[in-house]
């Protein structure tokens, strides 16, 4: 084996990128990185019936949408299904495999009669020490189609030495002669993986601790084959915040629909790290970090849950972190994905990005998701007259007759800017011994439709003398 450490992350494309396959991706992706090795991504196509274009495409179009560069060319496994059934023959003809004949209906009663004598449902292994040519077990076998079977160990123990889930064993004899070719001679996933990870040099697999038993079964075939076999990592899965395993009543799975919702693939990232991995109670880690401090030894053997809230606050701190040129243009490229994002890209010419990256500022501070930026962000682009909210309702029907005399004062401004609108408003608001917030918040509600906003002087300012004051007229004449 290789002293370079290769990692591989192999989802099967019978759906989304789910929430874990993402974190299975960036645990793997951070080993290699600390290690200074590649992650390879294989595409676990054997089960062509499931197996998607449309599902291959969301995988790879969600690992590059957060930021999981994987190294050399991506590895389709059924293009591969000859050299795994050239694996299986060579074990036949070593005497390490043989051709089972046993009917469906056979199976069937093996595992029923298991199951009366409260023994695990396995294979009995009858066609196992048949004897005789090849020729005298066709005969045997009246025209059967045969599998071909591992001969695997009877007695004894499988040990996984684990470096997650420590030293795991597996009685032999729980583990019954699995298929490695179907009677039709395709390879089954157990002997696909095996040989595709030997052929890619994996030497780390890192994967969900569901494929605990699966490894066991597996390294029974790397034994076989006289190959080394690789360092396993089984990670915990995720779970809901009710304790159960993570399913659609929890809410997204779908790592497209994260993006929908309006996460950063940054603060993503940063919290699916911290979904079973720990660094003492720090919770903020730019990828750098991430990749200098990632360790296995510091992933926890229990579920991790998965909680939404605490996402959202991640995704709020990462937001407000992010410069507003930036912020904008990671805006502007998601809109496509956002509910109603397509309102906003269609008004978005140079003037309308403008106002959208000077007004950032006092958006991001009350956005916790990109969806809550963009409708923030709506006030930009509202046509006239604006719909008003029944909070901005409100707010007007007590106190539309300030709105008069502040557009008088606005229009004598010399020089439209924040600074010199607040002063004006504030003049006002002492002459008629009237406070601040009563003064502002009918400006607020006729400049925005709202009863929230931005700093109501900073939303002046951005929209400028022209709209605002049109805005102002519209619901002074109301």
């Amino acid at each position: 084996m290789s002293d370079k450490v290769v990692t591989r992350f192999a989802p099967s494309p019978t759906g989304f990128l789910h929430i874990g396959g993402a974190r299975t991706a960036l645990f793997n992706w951070l080993f290699a990185k600390h290690n200074g090795g590649t992650m390879l991504l294989r595409i676990e196509d054997t089960d062509r019936e499931r197996s998607t274009d449309a599902a291959i495409e969301a995988i790879i179009d969600g690992l590059d949408w957060l930021g999981l560069k994987w190294d050399g060319d991506t590895i389709y496994q059924f293009a591969r299904a000859k050299r795994h059934a050239e694996v299986a023959h060579e074990l036949l003809a070593k005497g390490l495999a043989y051709k089972c004949y046993a009917t469906a209906d056979e199976l069937t009663e093996m595992r029923e009669l298991a199951r009366k004598e409260g023994r695990p449902p396995r294979y009995d292994g009858r066609w196992r020490d048949l004897g005789g040519t090849q020729a005298e077990q066709d005969a045997i076998a009246e025209g059967r189609k045969a599998v071909v079977r591992l001969k695997a160990p009877k007695e004894g123990e499988t040990i996984i030495d684990d470096k997650v889930q420590g030293r795991v064993t597996f009685p032999n004899k729980d583990l019954d002669d699995l298929v490695l070719l179907r009677s039709d001679g395709t390879p089954t996933y157990m002997l696909a993986v095996v040989v595709d990870d030997h052929d890619m040099g994996v030497t780390n697999i890192i994967r969900g601790d569901d494929h605990l038993t699966n490894a066991a079964r597996q390294k029974q075939i790397y034994e076989a084959l006289g190959w080394s076999v690789p360092i396993m990592a089984h990670i915990p899965l995720i779970h809901g915040q009710d304790g159960a395993k993570l399913s659609k009543r929890h809410g997204a799975l779908g790592v497209e629909q994260y993006r929908a919702l309006g996460f950063l693939p940054a603060a993503l990232r940063n919290y699916l790290v911290r979904l079973g991995w720990s660094q003492g109670d720090r919770e903020f880690f730019t990828t750098d970090e991430m990749i200098e401090a990632f360790d296995l030894a510091q992933v926890g053997r229990s579920a991790a849950r998965f909680d939404l809230v605490k996402l959202e606050n991640m995704n709020g701190h990462y937001m407000r972190a992010t410069p507003d040129s930036e912020l904008t243009q990671i805006l502007i490229e998601t809109l496509p994905y956002l509910p109603g994002g397509e309102d906003l890209l269609s008004k978005l010419d140079a003037s309308m990005r403008a106002k959208l990256e000077k007004a950032m500022p006092g958006l991001k501070e009350r956005a916790k998701t990109l969806v809550e930026l963009a409708d923030g962000a709506k006030f930009l682009h509202a046509a006239r007259p604006l719909e008003m909210d029944a909070k901005a309702q409100d707010i007007l029907s007590k106190g539309r007759e300030h709105l008069p005399a502040l557009i008088a004062r606005l229009e004598a401004l010399t020089h439209w800017s924040a600074a010199e609108a607040e002063a004006a408003v504030r003049a006002y608001a002492e002459e008629t011994d009237a406070k601040l917030g009563t003064v502002a918040q009918p400006l607020r509600a006729a400049l925005t439709g709202r009863g929230t906003s931005p700093g109501i002087f900073d939303v002046l300012e951005v929209l400028g003398r022209d709209e605002s004051l049109s805005r102002l007229r519209d619901q002074a004449a109301t």
